[in-house]
């Protein structure tokens, strides 16, 4: 008798799901149809700001794009989609400057994560909403990003080249007026001693050498003022020293050094 009940009671809780499941396909017959009819309506159709497609360079009316090939996004890409290639060029202001040469990118790669968009500090790359990318082979989804040839650097105006002329003009004139006073200094350093030996004052302005030594090393000097002049100032702060230090003895005769 128990085995009865259960079975009619199955059978209602199936038809009970049939009915429901009837019911949703009732209201798909008089839904409106929502399906795509592409590629008709391929020139109408406006897909989703935020679709992800392909990544490009961010072009102007110009022709003119704002990537500095600094690589932010090279090292970014979790995958390694992206190469930068640069190179140095010239600027008519007689500087090197970093140039992009080739923005390499694989689309077979690439994870469409817009690392490489979010970091760009010049703001120099978008994605697209171009997604018909099918190719054959996988090489043909390597692209170069920079497709239109890289414009050389604008010339300069009057007005910039007359700043650079002044600019170095000032730089040759502070490095002139620089080596005037070094030569001054040197000569008035050669000058002091070989002025200074003539003079009839009891003591000399440097003290006479202390041993064997300083006397050879004068000698040594000798037709080099410059080097002459090191050796006497350096025997001047050893006398004055050596001075300093019997002040101090006579002034404390009970320390004495041992």
């Amino acid at each position: 008798m128990g085995s009865v009940k259960e079975y009619f009671k199955d059978l209602g809780t199936g038809v009970l799901s049939l009915l429901q499941g009837l019911q949703v396909t009732g209201k798909e017959f008089v839904t409106p149809k929502i399906t795509e009819r592409y590629p008709e309506d391929r020139q109408t159709y406006k897909w989703p700001d935020r679709f992800r497609a392909v990544l490009e360079l961010i072009y102007d009316k110009d022709g003119n794009h704002k990537c500095i090939a600094c690589g932010t996004c090279e090292r970014n890409c979790p995958n390694g989609t992206i190469t930068i290639e640069s190179k140095m060029v010239d600027t008519p202001a007689g500087t090197k400057k970093k140039k992009l040469d080739r923005y390499i990118y694989d689309l077979g790669s690439c994870t469409f994560c817009q690392l490489c968009v979010t970091t760009c500090p010049t703001n120099a790359l978008q994605f697209s909403n171009d997604f018909e990318q099918s190719v054959f082979t996988r090489s043909k989804l390597v692209k170069q990003l920079n497709y239109l040839p890289e414009k050389p650097e604008p010339e300069l105006t009057e007005e910039q080249k007359a700043a650079l002329a002044a600019e170095k003009e000032a730089k040759i004139a502070a490095a002139k007026a620089k080596a005037a006073a070094l030569k001054a200094e040197r000569e008035k350093a050669a000058a002091a001693p070989a002025g200074a030996a003539p003079a009839a004052a009891p003591a000399p302005a440097a003290p006479a050498p202390a041993d064997d030594a300083a006397a050879k090393a004068l000698a040594a000097a000798k037709g080099d003022p410059e080097k002459e002049a090191k050796i006497r100032a350096a025997l001047e702060r050893a006398a004055a020293l050596k001075a300093q230090r019997a002040a101090q003895a006579a002034q404390n005769p009970d320390k004495t050094d041992k």
